[in-house]
């Protein structure tokens, strides 16, 4: 199995008017977040279909991948990641704490190549979130995360929370979205406000606790996002702070 064999087979199943179309969608013009990515047209579910083919792939393919200018090469390199993440966990495996923490320096060693929001909210929650959860001792990552000048590592930082308050643990979302309360970039208000909303659904009184101390001040978009869930009357109370 080889990285070319990855693109070729993405090439079978790219279209024309997703190649079109996505540069727009994900910001590739000039001055965009994107900027500069490249795209053959691949939609996600074909891409996971190739990834599955390619699930045994060697960490020097994948690096083969995760460099290349194609965005859908590097998104299916790391669809083969949280697929040998999650194989890793398998209960038979008896190796698969030492199989997790290695594919979880892996990834976080190979940050540059999750440089767009699919790419990292397709695997922050699935690979980093869903090692914190077993790992607590392992959380101060998170804090370096944040605190760097790359969007899509703060957001990577917030995303892996996803699983955490899946988890009823919500102190990291809270640290994080006041830490990052004003990072400036839409994209970070969003996944913010996701994150608090998916609190929100578990644990009323904390968002509702969150929201009494930040609602005035916190960017719209992101109180927006958090309280996307409530009834209306509720959601119209909060926005009229």
């Amino acid at each position: 199995m080889t990285a070319k064999q990855v693109l070729s087979s993405l090439r079978k199943v790219a279209r024309e008017d997703k190649a079109a179309f996505f540069p727009g969608f994900f910001q590739a013009m000039p001055g965009g977040y994107g900027e500069g990515d490249r795209f053959l047209g691949c939609v996600v579910p074909d891409q996971r279909n190739v990834a599955l083919q390619f699930r045994d792939l060697s960490r020097d393919e994948l690096d083969k991948l995760f460099a290349s200018p194609w965005h859908e090469c590097r998104l299916t390199g790391m669809m083969v990641l949280v697929g040998q993440y999650e194989a890793a966990t398998k209960p038979k495996n008896p190796h698969r704490v030492w199989e997790c923490r290695e594919i979880v320096e892996y990834y976080l060693a190979n940050l540059n190549a999750v440089n767009n929001w699919d790419l990292v909210d397709s695997t922050a929650p699935k690979i980093l979130g869903a090692w914190l959860v077993d790992n607590p001792n392992e959380r101060h990552v998170l804090d370096r995360l944040a605190a760097s000048d790359v969007l899509w590592e703060r957001r990577v930082a917030v995303l892996a929370t996803y699983p955490l308050i899946k988890n009823d643990e919500f102190d990291e979302i809270i640290d994080l979205a006041t830490r990052l309360m004003n990072d400036g970039h839409d994209l970070m208000n969003k996944a913010i406000g996701w994150m608090l909303r998916e609190m929100g659904k578990r644990d009323l009184a904390r968002l509702e606790g969150f929201l009494s101390k930040y609602a005035k001040t916190m960017p719209r978009t992101m109180l927006r996002y958090s309280i996307e869930k409530l009834p209306k009357d509720e959601r119209t109370k909060w926005m009229q702070r």
